[in-house]
């Protein structure tokens, strides 16, 4: 028996009530296998994230086994930052991502990490702030639903493992869209459903027993570890973000697996 609650894999019908239109029709929202009145779930997501913040990285290292980093410097070489850029990392947490961008834009160009949580801002800057060479990285604290920065202003755009938490998921990515210039590039790294049924069996296992039981004795909450697999199971599969990527004004969308499918890069360019 699992330690924690299994929601299972939903299918597409119900992947279908985590979009936008589902959300704004009933008033609900999930975040995890919980349902929140609509304007409620971000405050359930913060609370969430200010629980996780101080142990974020190292338990994000510890559950996935290290392999985490190997995605992120991968799903960066497929964005391709170049020097000079302007790039926005949208939910950019403890920076990771906004690290490596910002190792190929160099000094000339800037990377803003763009979070609504300062707890898990801060709890990136102790590898950030010291590198002279990261000096080009700033922080905002802002909604990625309401995203503060003007139209155009972005050569590219990020989003690493936090775009499934928002409340109205189309709406963070209509607003990346808005602030990239004409030809400005996306990428959004999430996880998804692993291809093998075998590896997903294995997957549900861990998922719900090594890493709830792991959350609670290090970082002292079993339940912020059992939502992270809650949530990826309601996530859209890759063809059906590709195709959500696409309406809202991207093209040329592919996408890229990793480790049986556990997670997938999606990289794409606005149209001009």
């Amino acid at each position: 028996m699992a330690l924690w609650q299994n929601p299972k894999w939903f299918d597409a019908e119900r992947r279908r009530e985590q979009l936008d239109e589902h959300v704004s029709e009933t008033g609900r929202a999930r975040f995890g296998i919980r349902t929140f009145q609509e304007n409620e779930k971000v405050r359930a997501v913060m609370r969430h994230f200010n629980r996780v913040a101080p142990k974020y990285d190292f338990m994000n290292s510890l559950l996935s086994f290290g392999i985490q980093h190997v995605w992120k410097r991968a799903a960066i070489r497929m964005l391709a930052p170049r020097p000079g850029e302007k790039i926005l990392d949208v939910c950019g947490g403890t920076g990771d991502l906004a690290i490596l961008a910002a190792r190929r834009t160099g000094p000339d160009g800037r990377v803003v990490i763009y979070d609504i949580n300062w707890q898990m801002i801060a709890a990136g800057r102790p590898k950030i702030d010291p590198d002279p060479q990261l000096a080009h990285i700033a922080y905002v604290q802002g909604d990625a639903e309401q995203i503060c920065f003007p139209d155009a202003t972005f050569d590219a755009a990020m989003v690493g493992f936090g775009i499934r938490n928002l409340t109205h998921l189309k709406r963070g990515f209509t607003e990346m869209h808005r602030v990239l210039k004409p030809g400005g590039r996306i990428l959004c790294l999430e996880f998804s459903q692993p291809t093998s049924p075998l590896f997903r069996t294995l997957y549900d296992f861990y998922s719900f027993n090594i890493m709830p039981l792991l959350g609670e004795l290090i970082a002292g909450s079993a339940e912020s570890y059992a939502c992270l697999p809650e949530t990826i199971r309601m996530f859209p599969l890759p063809e059906e973000l590709a195709e959500m990527l696409t309406g809202i004004g991207f093209e040329k969308m592919t996408w890229q697996s990793f480790t049986n499918g556990i997670a997938v890069a999606h990289v794409g360019i606005k149209r001009r």
